[in-house]
């Protein structure tokens, strides 16, 4: 059955010189010192772990599954250009929490020119616009609920400060995309009231499954990396999804599988604390350092 069309309150921003959100919805914030501790400690180890995860939480709304899964821009395609797109997915990720205001801005517009060419067309089960906010919101959010996750799950709970610290600066996961930060969440509460309402929107249709399964048993690696990879791989990934996607995936979860994957995960949090920042952000801080490069030089970021 085909998703519901978005609500005409939910517009749909196609004005192709759409690039930064609202200027007056952006706001300066002074450095705070309780947010840079947390992101001085970013694991780069979690792109490894969990990215696959991320991309299912993300299509698992209809309207961004499908979005992905019809794309005609086969540059940035996961399937097409695997190698491109974990540069260009892992250095957003970097761009967005640490990086100047002028990337940001560049990698927005880079994104918008990928994002024009992204619109349901008359066969489309379901009606989607990569410049919708509504779905954006959504995508932001499941990046920022990966990076706490592994955040938690490596290192403990945070503590209050640590907790509104962090959804501050995962605001610009959104904002970074074509979300106004009036958009996103201002407090734990509204999160987690957001969450579980779009958990009840999630529904994976097989031809989506069938794309989304691929990625999460690594088979868009070459051979024989894949194949070295993907049990493993799909092992750690399917321990990083809510319950309610895993169970729109089809995939098996048990108490012992919880258990393991608990114990795995904090014993790689214990072994990348002590770690030099240098090697505990790779490989975040190598692909922002390539997408500066790009930026330096003229080339394009995605």
């Amino acid at each position: 059955m085909a998703a519901e069309p978005l609500p005409d309150d939910h517009k749909l921003v196609t004005d192709p010189g759409f690039g930064r959100p609202d200027a007056e919805a952006i706001t300066a914030h002074a450095p705070d010192p309780v947010e840079e501790r947390l992101l001085r400690r970013l694991d780069g180890v979690a792109v490894f772990l969990g990215g696959p995860a991320n991309v299912i939480m993300q299509l698992s709304w209809p309207e961004v599954g499908y979005g992905v899964l019809e794309s005609t821009v086969h540059s940035g395609s996961a399937l097409n250009r695997p190698f491109k797109r974990f540069r260009t997915t892992i250095g957003y990720l970097g761009i967005a929490l640490l990086g100047s205001d002028e990337m940001r801005d560049a990698f927005r517009e880079a994104i918008n020119g990928q994002h024009r060419q992204v619109r349901s067309g008359p066969d489309s089960p379901v009606r989607y616009n990569a410049f919708n906010r509504e779905l954006q919101l959504w995508v932001a959010t499941c990046l920022f609920y990966g990076a706490r996750d592994f955040v938690t799950r490596m290192h403990g709970p945070l503590d209050a400060a640590e907790e509104q610290a962090l959804l501050r600066a995962g605001a610009r996961f959104g904002t970074t995309l074509q979300v106004p930060e009036d958009m996103w969440h201002q407090d734990f509460d509204a999160l987690e009231a957001y969450w579980a309402e779009g958990l009840t929107r999630v529904r994976i249709d097989p031809p989506v499954r069938a794309y989304l399964m691929k990625i999460l048993d690594h088979d868009i690696l070459p051979f024989p990396l894949n194949k070295v990879v993907g049990p493993p791989g799909r092992w750690v990934n399917t321990g990083f999804l809510p319950p309610q996607i895993r169970d729109e995936m089809g995939l098996s979860w048990s108490e012992r599988d919880e258990r393991r994957h608990a114990g795995l995960v904090r014993l790689l949090g214990r072994l990348n604390e002590p770690l030099p920042r240098i090697v505990r952000m790779f490989p975040i801080n190598a692909m922002m350092l390539n997408l500066r490069l790009r930026h330096r030089f003229g080339k394009p970021l995605v």
